[in-house]
């Protein structure tokens, strides 16, 4: 017996449009939760956290002594190679938009800097945030998940 995974004739045609990276970023500036992965014993780890977008960066808090924290202390000068993921997918018609950003994370170390954060970003879980991380940007990705009308223009 032969299975079909064809969509369902009344299922709407979604495709994805590539973000230009300026755009890409104003959006992922217009959220405030994302998900930031990085290594921990050579193995991909991802953690979600809040963040913001600052000239063009993302901060994010955390705590001394994490796992993040820890390699961003002991990087070289140009810091750990991360990525960062944020979105706005509608659960059920599954149209939104989604981008990736990879760069280099290194701590911020600046007391003013670190001050103006911690009034600027206030962490959703439970305990001390004394720490900062920034992202330097060297890849903007993202893609908006559309979808097709009868006549073949997108609409979002």
């Amino acid at each position: 017996m032969s299975t079909s995974l064809t969509p369902a004739a009344s299922a709407p045609t979604r495709r994805a449009v590539e973000l230009d990276p300026a755009e890409a970023l104003r959006l992922l500036g217009g959220v405030s939760l994302g998900r930031i992965v990085f290594t921990r014993h050579a193995l991909p780890t991802i953690r979600p956290v809040n963040h913001l977008l600052d000239n063009g960066d993302i901060v994010i808090r955390t705590q001394e002594g994490t796992a993040l924290t820890t390699r961003a202390h002991e990087a070289d000068d140009r810091g750990v190679v991360v990525a960062y993921e944020a979105d706005s997918i509608d659960p059920e018609t599954h149209l939104g938009w989604s981008v990736v950003v990879t760069g280099y994370a290194l701590p911020v170390t600046d007391p003013a800097d670190l001050a103006r954060y911690r009034t600027m970003l206030t962490p959703w879980v439970t305990g001390t945030m004394d720490q900062a991380i920034r992202i330097r940007p060297e890849l903007v990705t993202g893609v908006r998940l559309t979808s097709t009308a009868g006549d073949g223009a997108p609409s979002a």
